[in-house]
């Protein structure tokens, strides 16, 4: 029997109009929906007049449920895992599926569409061409302390999730490890009617979450700190350079070449330093 495909669907994270077409088309051809919470996925179903039978497929349960759901796709049921909103497995059930599904060759296919914190990173005003998405701080105070611990000096920008009630809890300790004056934005309710981009210091953020109230789901982008170069090593020399890429075998000629592209130098001037 041929086996089943997992799809994993991403659906809006606000706005019904961001889902994609081919994610509509796929959750009415699947023969099953594993839902984080049946009753949201059941409004956005509704929504777009689809009639699909539903199964409870949470962080919590994903475990014991993972047999089951592994013998419907080997008994060749197409199955699709949609989340609350966004894409399966970015801080939302689904990851530990997949890794099974891999492990026994059933296919999996992505559908493609909204993830909030790619929303947040590209609006942020951050360096987006280098980043580290965290997802959720452990509530451990050991593991989150730890891991802050290992973020203070990160370069590139770093992407948290976080709710409404534990936003003041988070800000303080990202002034205790990354300081005050650190640039952060807030990126809150994206897609949605209230959607907006708060761009502070977090001693600022601080201050103004003391007299506003704090309301929606949060991405919290904070600038990198910037990179200390000064121990950085020193450039390799022309001579350095070019007795590297004799020993790599490069013949004299073409050695040369390269030592005067990388230097940005005319051959004549690259000879006349090799002489000294």
């Amino acid at each position: 029997m041929e086996k089943g495909i997992l799809y994993l669907v991403a659906t809006p994270i606000g706005n019904l109009d961001d889902i994609t077409y081919r994610a509509i088309n796929t959750l009415k051809e699947v023969d099953i929906i594993l839902a984080e919470d049946t009753r949201k996925t059941l409004k956005l179903l509704n929504h777009f007049e689809i009639s699909k039978k539903l199964i409870s497929f949470y962080r919590h349960n994903e475990g014991i449920k993972l047999d089951y759901v592994l013998d419907l796709l080997n008994d060749g049921k197409n199955l699709a895992v949609v989340s609350d909103a966004g894409t399966p497995g970015i801080s939302d059930p689904g990851e530990d599926l997949v890794r099974a599904c891999i492990e026994q060759n059933i296919k999996v296919i992505p559908i493609p569409g909204a993830c909030a914190f790619v929303q947040g990173l590209i609006c942020s005003g951050f360096d987006t061409t280098r980043f580290v998405f965290e997802g959720f701080l452990p509530m451990n105070k050991k593991g989150r302390r730890q891991r802050l611990e290992k973020l203070k000096d990160e370069t590139r920008t770093i992407i948290l999730y976080e709710a409404p009630h534990k936003l003041k809890y988070t800000l303080d300790d990202l002034k205790t490890y990354f300081g005050g004056d650190r640039n952060i934005t807030l990126a809150r309710e994206l897609t949605k009617i209230h959607e907006e981009f708060l761009r502070f210091s977090i001693d600022d953020a601080i201050s103004y979450f003391d007299e506003n109230d704090i309301k929606g789901e949060f991405v919290v982008l904070i600038e990198g700190t910037k990179e200390d170069v000064s121990n950085e090593i020193a450039p390799e020399s022309v001579k350095e350079l070019m007795d590297n890429l004799l020993k790599e075998g490069i013949d004299k000629k073409e050695a040369m070449k390269i030592v005067a592209e990388k230097k940005k130098m005319r051959k004549s001037d690259v000879y006349k330093e090799l002489l000294k």
